[in-house]
């Protein structure tokens, strides 16, 4: 069922965002309808501080409020192990697990032929900058343990091979086919304490 003016045009914005499916998105809708003037207001507030105020760190990639994030900035942080993530999301997950303290980068997505994603439209230069420091030691690849996070596992193993780095892989304990943001910190942790050598 369809409904009027600005009710649906709500709707078929919510509909747009990631992980909502219409049912979801008419939820919210309704919701938004409940609440007091204040909320709404508040909810705009943050939507637009978001887009004006945040932006990525030209050092790693993760989300931030200035040039450099909290993390690369932060003294006490290993420089010589660097994690590589999809997204800023999986940053956070493994932040939660208070098991890595060393740096990390963001890609900006995984491999996807099907949906016309390579290489190329990742931050895959940006780490091969990154990799020319000498104190550099081991590189994570904490990929998605779906079909595109593996395959672009595969590509960082073959295109680090060279170079002569440790590289590891996170352990066996994510399940296949999942997004780390939704992983336990219990298994998160474990994955990253077994995590193994490839290539």
């Amino acid at each position: 069922m369809a409904f009027e003016g600005a009710v649906q045009q709500l709707i078929d914005e919510l509909g747009r965002l990631p992980g909502v499916g219409p049912k979801s998105a008419q939820r919210i809708a309704f919701h938004l309808l409940t609440v007091d003037g204040e909320q709404i207001v508040e909810l705009m507030d943050a939507l637009r501080r978001v887009k004006d105020e945040v932006r990525f760190c030209i050092t790693c990639g993760n989300v931030s409020e200035e040039d450099v994030c909290r993390i690369c900035r932060d003294p006490k942080r290993s420089e010589n192990v660097i994690c590589v993530v999809e997204e800023s999301k999986d940053v956070a997950a493994i932040e939660r697990t208070h098991e890595f303290r060393g740096r990390y980068h963001v890609l900006g997505g995984a491999i996807d032929p099907v949906n016309g994603v390579g290489p190329d439209q990742l931050r895959m230069s940006e780490l091969m900058a990154r990799l020319q420091s000498p104190s550099i030691e081991e590189i994570i690849i904490a990929t998605d343990p779906n079909l595109e996070g593996e395959a672009t596992a595969t590509y960082l193993v073959r295109m680090l091979a060279p170079m002569g780095l440790r590289v590891t892989r996170l352990a066996s304990g994510l399940p296949v086919g999942g997004d780390l943001e939704y992983a336990d910190e219990v298994t998160l942790g474990r994955a990253f304490a077994g995590r193994r050598a490839v290539g």
